[in-house]
């Protein structure tokens, strides 16, 4: 791991930290509270970091130090939108557009993407390392090829294959998680089934809390892609490339406009200047309808063409909201199993205490004939003279009656539980 990550990042880099203490005149007058690490605190939240950039250009990619507040001014991002990045908080996976970048936090990908550069924090994690290698396979093939992509309909800009790599690898990595789970899951309910035991329910217990914990992962995924399908506004921030490409070609437009209204107006002397009262009434009216029908132009053009980058990315959203929504319906799947195998566990176990209380009824029904048995013989035992005890054939009719009165009763009983359906016989 260490060898592809030499392979893939050769030139590490480091950028100045504007957190420095030495830069702060007052920051020696300070005194910290005893009780709190205010200087700990401090360089944990200003402190250099590790981010992998990638050229959009040039596909090369390197090892960079930046801080905190050098990113935010790089890339024109609130510390709120960086708070999702960072690996010492536990976030769920959003997707945010802003003006000149994209924050991506999927499983693993945590990035910031902008129109000429991806910046991915450092991690030797197995699908940060892929990111990179695919990302740069991409824009070398890209960039092979660049005139023929340009005119087709699937050319898609640097951006878009950034963010279309980040969702590839969040799905596939969530897909990788429920296609093990389900290996590990179904012939473990299987086996449940058959046997009920305390360490087969305690192991149904632990994959339950492990699916419970990536179903919820793999929806939050889903609602943050659906969420981008449905806002119109959402899909057109990301297209950060336009959004440059006409920043550009307006502050061009302005430049050579403000050329061309000197040169209409004429050659005038260079030492009187003209005042604006002087001017003559022509001008201004030229110069307004100019700048209306530029402004008409450029508008039409930007509506135009994001409603075309809102149905390219809407076509790369829903390819891979149809991904993640068959990993969900796998889960859901597992899950409805799951609760399938817990039901009849429980029939199994209703059954078991069902046949419980009837040989609990049927024993309790013969100890109360026994017992009236044993109150004849009681009665017997008395010591006080009987005449029928002079007969030799007394004490064993005594006992045949009573066993038969017994037998009559108990069945009486067995009698009334059948006709109330007490027991099945």
């Amino acid at each position: 791991m260490e060898d592809l990550k030499d392979r893939l990042l050769p030139k590490p880099a480091s950028a100045m930290n504007l957190g420095d203490a030495s830069s702060r005149p007052f920051a020696s007058f300070r005194q910290p509270f005893h009780s709190v690490d205010v200087s700990g605190l401090k360089k944990r939240g200003q402190g250099l970091r590790s981010w992998i950039r990638v050229d959009a250009s040039t596909g090369e990619s390197q090892i960079i130090e930046v801080d905190k507040f050098t990113v935010m001014r790089r890339c024109d991002l609130p510390a709120r939108d960086l708070r999702l990045l960072d690996p010492l908080f536990v976030y769920p996976s959003t997707i945010l557009g802003r003006e000149k970048a994209i924050v991506v936090n999927l499983e693993q990908i945590r990035c910031i993407i902008t129109a000429d550069e991806v910046l991915l924090l450092n991690s030797l994690d197995s699908y940060v390392l892929q990111y990179v290698v695919e990302l740069q396979r991409r824009l070398k093939s890209a960039g092979a090829g660049d005139v023929s992509r340009n005119t087709s309909s699937d050319y898609l800009p640097f951006e878009f294959k950034a963010l279309e790599i980040a969702l590839e690898a969040a799905c596939s990595f969530l897909d990788t998680q429920a296609a093990e789970l389900e290996i590990e899951a179904y012939p473990l309910l299987d086996e449940l089934t058959s046997t009920i035991s305390t360490l087969n329910l305690e192991r149904v217990r632990r994959l339950k809390s492990r699916l419970v914990g990536l179903t919820r992962r793999v929806q939050k995924v889903r609602d943050e892609i659906e969420q981008l399908m449905d806002d119109d506004g959402d899909m057109a921030e990301m297209y950060l490339t336009d959004k440059k490409m006409r920043m550009d070609s307006s502050s061009y437009g302005g430049d050579q406009s403000t050329v061309g209204y000197r040169s209409i107006d004429g050659p005038q002397s260079v030492s009187a200047p003209v005042s604006p009262v002087s001017s003559p009434p022509d001008y201004k009216k030229l110069e307004k309808s100019i700048s209306f029908a530029r402004s008409r132009h450029e508008s039409m053009r930007s509506s135009e063409s994001s409603k075309q980058n809102i149905e390219e990315m809407e076509m790369l959203l829903e390819a891979y909201f149809v991904v993640i929504d068959s990993t969900l319906n796998k889960l859901t799947s597992l899950k409805e199993y799951i609760d399938d195998t817990e039901d009849f566990i429980n029939i199994q176990l209703d059954n078991v205490r069902n046949q419980l209380i009837q040989f609990e009824l049927l024993l309790t029904t013969a100890t109360f004939v026994v017992a009236i048995c044993g109150v004849v013989a009681g009665i017997f035992g008395m010591n006080f003279p009987i005449t029928l005890f002079d007969s030799p054939t007394a004490f064993d009719w005594v006992l045949f009656i009573t066993g038969v009165a017994g037998l009559i009763i108990f069945f009486s009983f067995l009698w009334f539980y059948k006709s109330r359906r007490v027991m099945p016989f």
